[in-house]
């Protein structure tokens, strides 16, 4: 915190030269005095003859002139640019025997009429901020032949994308990439990022996307997803163009992709298939939701109880490094529009499967007061997952004034595990307190079913109305076999022993309506209010069965203890309003959101009713202002009720695990949290120079946490408690600098963070306090010449530390640092070298060792064909064959670290097709 006090002082500093006044003035006007135009939104730049740092910026009039006030004395340069004409400059100077300069008329000249003449060669405008949307020109970055999308990104300042190919934009997750403003394979970003080609690419528009009735009424109501848009050349809108790649390598490793595009003038087509045993799991390989990871289906309503569809096991399969796998994956996508672009239709079908086989050797240590226990865990487990989706997405344009979007989609997961447990437990001493032998067979399947609607309509005197209405249905069908022998010991011996031998059906369902109507209406010319009415209904059900084996060897004997039948109704009323306050400079949002919920519970083996009626408030608060074009100061607040989950409330018991027990707690209350956020965004046209400032802050009231006893046996009882008499709270500050470095030929980015929370837990009745504060830096550089070489390198060193109350012996204090970088190399007869790594520590502990892993890759690539269309590539895969198969965990009753088997170093051959065709469009005159 003593460096975030300090940054304060420092950012005020460096932003006084904003509020500096002066008497010092220009104005004049941009004019083509051959063709009698005046040149309304003519860009208007000056800058310092001495060092080109940006002064004033402007943009002329509909009359073409323009006026700038507030100047200090000094030397500096007028730039003017307009499309399609030479860009003029003029050095000029302000003193106090030239206060005012007046330019006059600006005769600016088309292009086409300049034979010889050169007025001045300008920089390529490389950033630019419209509102809330920083916007990218691609022609101001270098792009290598047959690059994607995402090596155009990790030229970006404030872009970072790792080797996963997850992209961060000043320090938040971009989960959304749009394709000309419209979805490309639904919810997978890398699908855009890997599989379109960057020399397609006009620009690239970094915002937060709204709601569709936020965008339609104009008033912000939380909902935000950090997007980008990936805006296409009008010559690379129509043609053909994808990737075919095949690779074979020793140990039986392989992979292969097949990419393939058709964009027409109101159509595009998309195909993809994967194929690999090397860790690939996909085009987009961080996306968890292609291959069925999520082992929880949660529906929230406007804050009222969360439904989760089961939480007794644990299916997740996504691929992490964690065993030996075998992905298969595919798709195809279709978006069309017509009757004149009032219509559109956009459909996406995916389907994958991942099989991975492996171990895991866990060692972990838990300290609690009094005692500490250590436990030795191996695992073997052999998992498959299969998933198919399929969404379409229909809009029309019903007349002038009114709109309508239909969104359907589908889903249907399999998934069967097998593990095997081995796990032995000893105190401090060394005395051996319990072993656990458990084999479990799970299979589940999940159907799921979405309906989304949308009708927005515009009325009179400028009044709005929008209907929100959803449906949501879920079910799932999960079987399992679950066999344990849990010995527990004292003094050496075996005191007693716990047997699990039980058959577990379980069926749960989930279906949610939910409907939100939203009207606005103008008070003034500046002051509009937004009305809010919402309702949900919730019928679902959980039927979580247990079955003892009986004497002939069926699972036929109902278990009661470990077994439930419930019901759940849940009814929700919404009432809103929203002031919103709009002008040049300024738009500031208020108001609150009050929800009545209803909820019944019904436990259909007792008859006993659990029945709750609360009110949840939701105020919001938001205030955006427009500095200057290219400044924007952001500020919101929101206030959020959580209601406590039906896996917390339930009062059941479960014996999924038999040395960590789960019990429900009927009496939770919800939670109250207060979040508040900041963020500055400045950018500097003739420099290319950015700068982002982000912070956050959120404390958190009545919240619910853990409570867990641990017996002397080492058998743990976990149950969720509300915290009382303490709040909990978070923090981030993230600083993120880009900058052309005009010597080096090369782009700079830096940037500065830290994050730190306050939280709490019961260990054995007694309140433990861990506080975490984490400071991390990036330093980022990019330089490339086409054809000739391309580096790029991010390196960032850190700091983390934890302090416990309770158990000071787990404090740790170390420094970190994560690294990656590529570089590659054009050599003669197109030949090339290829170079990446991607470097992690974790310094070392008073318990554990350091932590260090650097994964070097490198190729020798060879290129044919006259666009360098094909490559033959020999890759070596983990150099150095440090894909260390360890992992750290630290919390505040217990650390661990473990070990799994992975794919280790390896060499593959591969041979890369690109192939495009594409037509020309003629651009609109302007």
């Amino acid at each position: 915190m003593k460096i975030t006090l300090l940054l304060i002082p420092a950012l005020l500093l460096c932003t006084a030269p904003v509020f500096a006044q002066s008497s010092y003035s220009i104005k004049g006007a941009a004019v083509d005095t051959d063709q009698f135009i005046k040149l309304y939104n003519a860009n208007i730049v000056i800058i310092n003859a001495k060092d080109s740092i940006l002064r004033k910026f402007t943009r002329a009039t509909e009359n073409g002139s323009f006026s700038i006030n507030g100047m200090a004395s000094g030397k500096y340069i007028i730039l003017v640019t307009y499309p399609e004409y030479a860009d003029y400059a003029e050095t000029f100077t302000l003193d106090a025997a030239h206060p005012t300069h007046d330019f006059r008329n600006i005769n600016m000249r088309l292009k086409e009429k300049i034979l010889k003449e050169v007025l001045i060669k300008g920089e390529v405008q490389a950033i630019k901020i419209n509102g809330d949307t920083t916007e990218f020109n691609a022609k101001a970055y270098v792009i290598q032949p047959n690059d994607k999308v995402e090596d155009l990104l990790k030229q970006l300042p404030g872009i970072q994308v790792d080797s996963k190919g997850n992209i961060t934009a000043n320090g938040e997750a971009v989960t959304k990439v749009l394709l000309d403003g419209e979805e490309f394979f639904g919810d997978d970003p890398t699908l855009v990022t890997k599989n379109i080609r960057a020399d397609m690419v006009d620009k690239l528009q970094l915002y937060d996307k709204k709601s569709d009735q936020a965008a339609f009424t104009g008033i912000d109501d939380g909902v935000k997803i950090k997007t980008i848009n990936v805006v296409l050349k009008e010559d690379k809108k129509k043609g053909t163009f994808g990737k075919a790649e095949a690779g074979v390598g020793n140990d039986q490793y392989y992979e292969g992709e097949l990419l393939w595009n058709k964009f027409t003038a109101h159509a595009k087509y998309a195909l993809y298939a994967t194929d690999s045993n090397d860790g690939t799991t996909g085009i987009g390989s961080a996306d968890q939701d292609k291959i069925g990871a999520g082992s929880n289906n949660i529906v929230s309503i406007d804050g009222g109880i969360s439904v989760i569809s089961f939480g007794d096991a644990d299916f997740s399969s996504q691929y992490n490094g964690n065993g030996m796998p075998l992905a298969r994956s595919g798709g195809a996508h279709y978006d069309s529009k017509w009757d004149g672009n009032n219509q559109s239709i956009n459909a996406n079908y995916k389907t994958s499967s991942l099989e991975v086989t492996g171990y895991q050797s866990i060692i972990s240590q838990q300290s609690l007061p009094g005692f500490v226990t250590n436990t030795n865990t191996l695992r073997n487990f052999d998992n498959y997952t299969y998933k198919e989706k399929a969404d379409v997405t229909y809009q029309a344009k019903l007349d002038t004034s009114a709109t309508i979007k239909l969104s359907i989609d589908g889903s249907n997961k399999q998934l069967h595990t097998k593990v095997a447990t081995s796990t032995t437990t000893s105190d401090g001493d060394e005395n051996l307190l319990n072993q656990l032998a458990e084999k479990t067979d799970n299979n589940y399947q999940e159907k799921t079913f979405d309906f989304n609607g949308l009708y927005t309509k515009k009325l009179k005197k400028g009044r709005t109305f929008s209907w929100a209405l959803a449906e949501t249905f879920d079910q799932t069908v999960i079987n399992s076999n679950q066999q344990s022998t849990t010995n527990y010991y004292s003094a050496g011996v075996i005191d007693s022993v716990g047997v699990v031998n039980q058959y577990k059906p379980a069926t749960n369902t989930i279906s949610v309506l939910n409907s939100n109507m939203t009207f606005t209406s103008p008070l003034s010319k500046k002051l509009s209010i937004v009305f809010n009415y919402g309702f949900a209904v919730n019928n679902s059900s959980s039927d979580q069965l247990s079955y003892n084996q009986a004497p002939g060897g069926a699972y036929t004997v109902l278990d009661p203890t470990y077994s439930s039948d419930y019901k759940f109704n849940q009814l929700t009323n919404q009432l809103g309003a929203i002031l919103n306050l709009k002008t040049t400079k300024i738009t500031w949002n208020f108001g609150t959101k009050a929800s009545d919920v209803d909820f019944t519970q019904i436990d259909e083996f007792t008859g006993k009713v659990y029945k709750r009626t609360f009110i949840n408030w939701l105020p919001q608060s938001t205030l955006q202002y427009r500095i200057s074009t290219s400044q924007n100061l952001r500020f919101n607040y929101n206030g959020n009720t959580t209601q406590p989950s039906i896996s917390q409330l339930q009062p059941i018991a479960s014996n999924v695990n038999p040395l960590n027990i789960v019990v429900g707690n009927p009496d939770l209350k919800p939670s109250f949290s207060n979040g508040f956020n900041l963020n500055y965004n400045s950018s500097q046209i003739v420099n290319q120079q950015s700068l982002s400032i982000g912070g956050n802050y959120r404390f958190i009231t009545d919240q619910i946490v853990q409570n867990i006893n641990t017996n002397s046996a080492g058998q743990s009882t976990t149950q969720s408690v509300n915290l009382t008499n303490e709040t909990p709270y978070n923090y981030n500050l993230n600083i993120s600098i880009g900058r052309k470095i005009e010597a080096w030929d090369a782009n700079l980015r830096v940037g500065l963070q830290t994050n730190g929370n306050v939280g709490y837990s019961y260990t054995n009745g007694e309140l433990n306090r861990s506080q975490t504060i984490n400071y991390g830096t990036m330093f980022g550089l990019n330089k490339a010449k086409a054809k000739k070489y391309n580096f790029f390198l991010q390196f960032g060193p850190g700091f983390a530390s934890s302090n416990f109350s309770l158990t000071p012996q787990n404090n740790f204090r170390y420094f970190t640092y994560q690294g990656f970088g590529n570089a590659t190399i054009f050599l003669p007869a197109k030949f090339q070298l290829h170079s990446d790594i991607n470097a992690q520590y974790q310094g070392k502990t008073t318990n554990e060792s350091a932590v260090e892993r650097n994964i070097w890759n490198a190729s020798i690539d060879k290129t044919f064909l006259k666009d360098d269309n094909l490559k033959f590539s020999l890759w070596v895969i983990d150099i150095l064959n440090e894909n260390q198969t360890s992992m750290r965990s630290i919390s505040a009753n217990s650390l661990s670290q473990n070990y799994y088997s992975t794919i280790l170093r390896y060499f593959m051959f591969q041979v890369t097709w690109d192939f495009t065709k594409f037509g020309t469009t003629a651009v609109p005159a302007k």
